[in-house]
């Protein structure tokens, strides 16, 4: 178990990496994943079955536990997202189907990759996951409300096949996942240092298909004009969502504070883009270039939330800022600027 634990710990720090080699490879070879495309659904399926696994009575009692901040975060993932996507549609001219694939990756819930990222610069986790999960619980019921309302002035939105699809993909697994754990609690945990392994192979494929789907046209001039889109989308819900965290915390300073800010900061910027992969290969299957968005914005988020952790986490130490401070305000100067006094004093 040791060395699965290692490959699963190498697999996720090389992940990023990982991800542009395996896409590179598909747009040269689209053969090797093609086949996959009508098993999409079953694949994510899997990530969520495992996310399921993962839970708790106690990940669902938090949301109880700390219902304003939870509910605060989600509301502002799904009002930040969907409206700098159709902004940014808007300003770039974006139409058609790469309109509505980026409309529909700014819809979805927040990825698990958040998860990580807050981890890793020491964000409060536990709000994390359970923003996340409410995000993903609800992602049946808001995705198509607001695909109908932000999406259909470029196509027609399928809702209903929206609706069942994110219905059977998401909450389905995800309840199994749970059941399985409060059932065969003991022997699952022997087996969840395996999880992410089989999730990050899962969003692979997903990758794999995708790009092999779309090979001739992803980097057609119709579809370039996502990538700078994309990278703009995810920086703004990463400014907003740390903007409007540093607001609650004037409102309601005992919740919001440093480590929560940071929670909700990659929870608004960061997009289950594996879902919105595979609700557009489904659901918009006669035009798969709707789901190129969601699968440049699996590259990207993942390389910008690394950098972003790691900045955070090289600021805090710098400054001297705790885990568990109120405001995140300096303790002390940076090392660059109180060396230079020592040395003097020494010589």
């Amino acid at each position: 178990m040791e060395k699965v634990k290692q490959a699963a710990s190498w697999l996720t720090k090389w992940f990023t990496l990982i991800v542009i080699v395996w896409a590179a490879i598909n747009y040269f070879v689209p053969a090797i994943s093609v086949w996959a495309k009508g098993y999409t659904g079953y694949l994510l399926g899997i990530v969520l079955f495992g996310m399921g696994l993962t839970l708790s009575v106690d990940d669902f009692a938090r949301i109880i536990k700390q219902p304003l901040m939870v509910i605060v975060g989600t509301v502002a993932h799904y009002v930040i997202m969907p409206l700098i996507a159709v902004l940014l549609c808007w300003i770039f001219h974006l139409d058609g189907a790469i309109a509505v694939g980026v409309i529909l990756v700014g819809c979805c819930p927040s990825g698990t990759s958040s998860n990580v990222m807050s981890f890793l610069s020491r964000g409060d986790v536990a709000l994390d996951v359970s923003i996340g999960l409410l995000s993903t619980l609800l992602a049946p019921f808001m995705i198509p409300l607001l695909m109908q309302v932000l999406a259909s002035r470029y196509v027609a939105i399928p809702w209903q096949s929206l609706f069942l699809s994110a219905l059977t993909i998401v909450l389905v697994p995800v309840a199994l996942g749970v059941a399985c754990h409060m059932i065969f609690k003991e022997k699952i945990e022997k087996v969840t240092p395996v999880l992410p392994i089989v999730s990050q192979v899962a969003i692979l494929m997903i990758i794999g298909v995708v790009v092999s789907a779309n090979a001739s046209k992803l980097f057609s001039s119709e579809t370039l004009l996502a990538i700078p889109v994309v990278i703009l989308h995810n920086l703004c819900g990463y400014a907003l969502g740390f903007g409007f965290s540093k607001l609650m915390y004037k409102v309601y300073p005992k919740g919001f504070r440093y480590a929560q800010q940071k929670a909700i900061t990659f929870e608004v910027g960061m997009q289950d883009s594996g879902l919105g992969a595979t609700l557009a290969l489904t659901s918009f299957a006669a035009t798969p270039i709707t789901a190129i968005p969601s699968t440049f914005f699996s590259v990207w988020h993942n390389i910008s939330g690394s950098v972003l952790s790691a900045w955070w986490r090289r600021h805090d130490d710098k400054y001297g800022i705790p885990r568990d401070s109120i405001d995140g305000k300096p303790t002390k100067q940076p090392a660059a600027a109180t060396a230079a006094p020592v040395a003097v004093a020494t010589d």
